[in-house]
């Protein structure tokens, strides 16, 4: 006997079966672009704004479930990857292209999984038409009809999907327009680099004596693990699936006088990124790129769900921390990460007037007000 949600999924490919002949000839006259897609927090390859016609680009996606590393002190967790990274690769395309996805789901896997793009129109995002088990795969056509950064995630059903989801299993696609960015008056943005970090919840048991546990399969560490799940408090808030993704040699890097485009998601908690030391110059906070960004914000809200995206040209050089700003989450459980920038320092914008001096020094701070200083950066 099928399933209530078997039939839906009959009756949704049946639907789109019957559609395909007239979708087919309008589709089969584009031309099509194979794409190779790479780990975040790179992202592949693309133009920013483009004066030729809709496309169809094609993207190959592969399951894995694998055995993740999180944090410094080797705790492990069983997760579920797009691609074997947490998050999974980005994808660009432009406003009115259609994405054509193939997703393999290999035989060495041991669950069913699909795909959720939140930027997609019917279908449970896609979710209804994509469910692969080991050892099958399955190709998604939908067209990209609305501009922005977009979430998508694993969502095979039931308590399944928020499990897939915070074992890794999500990223985004950002939908560019045609003729590129614009700020608030309708003027191009253009960025020089771009970079794309994905936010991640993990939540791992504890023995009785407080360690983090390890176990042989996901199949074994699901109960307890949703457990703590319910709980609702993460182990580990990290970037890009490890505390220290994109800290040390793992920095994200720029010059000043380099515009930087930072695409940022959280598939299942809000968070508030801040760059300190720098700012936001434009920000669309909800990531949709019809709207006009908001300029000048020192932290931005990115809801579960979700992605943001920021525009900052770097003004000076050093170390800047990108962390979310519930504190406790950037600090204590890792969501930080780094950006090293290389250049000349601007006395005009920061100077140290007085290095460190015992208090009662500072009646001769006149004397060293023209006196060089070392700055620390």
């Amino acid at each position: 006997m099928f399933t209530r949600r078997a039939m839906m999924a009959a009756a949704a490919v049946a639907t789109l079966v019957a559609a395909a002949p007239a979708l087919a000839q309008d589709v089969s006259k584009l031309p099509r672009e194979q794409v190779e897609l790479v780990a975040p927090p790179f992202i592949h390859s693309h133009e920013q704004a483009v004066t030729a016609g809709p496309k169809v680009v094609q993207f190959k996606m592969t399951i894995q479930e694998k055995e993740l590393v999180i944090d410094n002190e080797g705790t492990k967790i069983h997760a579920m990857t797009f691609n074997g990274s947490v998050p999974g690769p980005m994808m660009v395309v432009h406003q009115g292209d259609y994405v054509e996805l193939t997703l393999v789901n290999p035989d060495t896997n041991m669950m069913a999984h699909n795909i959720d793009f939140h930027s997609a129109t019917g279908g449970l995002g896609g979710g209804e038409l994509t469910l692969v088990n080991p050892g099958e795969q399955t190709v998604l056509r939908w067209k990209a009809d609305r501009a922005g950064v977009f979430v998508y995630h694993c969502a095979p059903g039931g308590a399944m999907i928020p499990w897939h989801v915070v074992s890794g299993m999500n990223g985004a696609i950002m939908v560019l327009p045609r003729d590129g960015l614009k700020d608030e008056k309708g003027q191009p943005l253009k960025y020089d680099k771009a970079f794309y970090i994905g936010e991640q919840d993990f939540y791992v048991p504890k023995d009785e004596k407080g360690k983090y546990k390890t176990y042989e399969t996901a199949g074994d560490a699901y109960p307890d693990q949703l457990e703590v799940m319910r709980k609702l408090i993460p182990t580990h808030e990290v970037f890009n699936g490890k505390v220290g993704a994109l800290t040390g040699k793992n920095a994200l890097t720029a010059k000043v006088g380099e515009r930087v485009l930072i695409v940022h998601s959280q598939a299942n908690r809000d968070t508030r990124p801040h760059l300190i030391g720098g700012h936001g110059d434009y920000v669309w906070e909800t990531g949709k790129f019809a709207n006009p960004p908001e300029k000048d914000l020192e932290t931005w809200f990115v809801r579960g769900g979700s992605a943001g995206a920021a525009l900052y040209t770097f003004k000076q050089p050093g170390v800047y921390a990108y962390v979310n700003h519930n504190l406790i989450e950037g600090v204590d459980l890792g969501a930080t990460a780094h950006f090293k920038v290389e250049g000349k320092w601007n006395d005009d914008l920061m100077k140290q007037v007085t290095p460190p001096s015992p208090i009662g020094a500072g009646a001769r701070t006149g004397a060293l007000e023209t006196a060089p200083v070392a700055h620390s950066h």
